[in-house]
């Protein structure tokens, strides 16, 4: 399971003072799914029908095999998924880093309200993957000149852009060749590789013993006032359980913390019926009640969305079948039959400036 550990997700946490605070901040054939549409009536979970499906899949078709996935933040401080172009390089895992720096030449690619989290002026000295697949970046001392709140999402905009790449699943971080026991601002440990079970976006269930839980990666939905709709992963820590992918859809029919401001597609009513992982872990079987469906008996692309990129986060599956009350043929307010198992998507949140 792609699961994040408990213990060092808390220990991050309390080094920045979020856990004081709590949550403020393919063998079969199988179907793409498309980026949110931009209707803000749709994200509300309304029943207009979204943006034309051709439209976000030429926009994804286009960037296919000449993007990178950045992790910047938006307007509300959250920090995002965007699949952005970049030139062709022959090390993109380098031209990515050097793209989230501040005030640097990956800014033009954001939208409006989003910004880099690598403080201006930091240059990559060197970027060096092994074959355990950690990265080792080597940074200049202008990494260490931020603002204090900024310490963690920084990292977590780091750390999730480079591990988006296959290669590499921890990252090491030097400043002019030199270790980092612990950042400056906040003293956030560095004295082990950095990795997805960092968490993004932290935030604590209510009720939960932070030493006793699991944490799963959640898709809810926000957008910006020009209306590009975006999707935000959310890492919460809940009651241990022996069962993610089960308790991932419960949770993410919970929503967001109503103080987030993020919004869902899912119906609150949502029931999970079933939740089955194939013996060879490549697939998920989630079932769920009538309520997933609108009163045309049609999902939510949006919701499938949401459903299929919050299960492959925290499993091993890269695919979804969904059911409805036992029946695989799931048709969707984007005219599409989701009969078969549905792909993780290979960009998340597209965006061409």
């Amino acid at each position: 399971m792609n699961v994040a550990n408990p213990a060092r997700v808390l220990s991050a946490a309390l080094a920045i003072g979020l856990i004081a605070s709590g949550c403020s901040l393919r063998s079969q054939e199988s179907q793409a799914i498309d980026p949110p549409p931009n209707e803000a009536a749709v994200m509300m979970n309304q029943t207009e029908p979204p943006a034309q499906a051709g439209q976000a899949s030429a926009q994804t078709s286009a960037l296919a095999g000449a993007s990178a996935e950045l992790f910047v933040r938006d307007a509300a401080g959250y920090v995002v998924p965007l699949s952005v172009p970049l030139a062709e390089e022959s090390n993109r895992p380098l031209a990515a880093l050097e793209a989230l720096v501040d005030g640097g030449p990956g800014t033009k690619l954001l939208p409006t309200g989003f910004r880099n989290l690598l403080p201006k002026g930091t240059q990559v000295l060197s970027l060096s993957v092994d074959k355990d697949k950690t990265a080792t970046v080597n940074l200049s001392a202008a990494f260490t000149h931020y603002n204090a709140p900024d310490e963690r999402k920084l990292l977590e905009a780091l750390t999730w852009t480079l591990t988006g790449f296959p290669e590499i699943s921890r990252v090491k971080l030097l400043v002019e060749g030199q270790p980092m026991p612990e950042m400056p601002e906040q003293a956030t440990p560095l004295d082990q590789p950095l990795d997805r079970s960092m968490g993004i976006n932290l935030e604590i269930a209510p009720g939960v013993n932070p030493g006793h839980s699991n944490a799963v990666v959640l898709y809810f939905t926000n957008r910006t006032d020009g209306q590009f709709a975006y999707y935000v992963p959310v890492t919460r820590l809940i009651s241990r359980t022996n069962d993610i992918a089960k308790a991932t859809l419960t949770e993410l029919v919970k929503g967001p913390d109503a103080a987030s401001g993020l919004l869902t597609a899912l119906s609150a009513e949502t029931k999970v019926l079933g939740v089955n992982e194939a013996e060879d872990e490549s697939l998920i079987q989630a079932d769920l009640g009538s309520a997933f469906l609108d009163r045309d008996q049609k999902a939510s692309p949006e919701a499938i969305q949401a459903v299929v990129l919050s299960l492959t986060e925290n499993t091993k599956a890269k695919q979804v079948q969904l059911s409805v009350n036992g029946k695989p043929a799931v048709n969707a307010a984007d005219n599409k039959a989701y009969s078969e198992p549905v792909d993780r998507p290979e960009a998340i949140n597209p965006y061409k400036s």
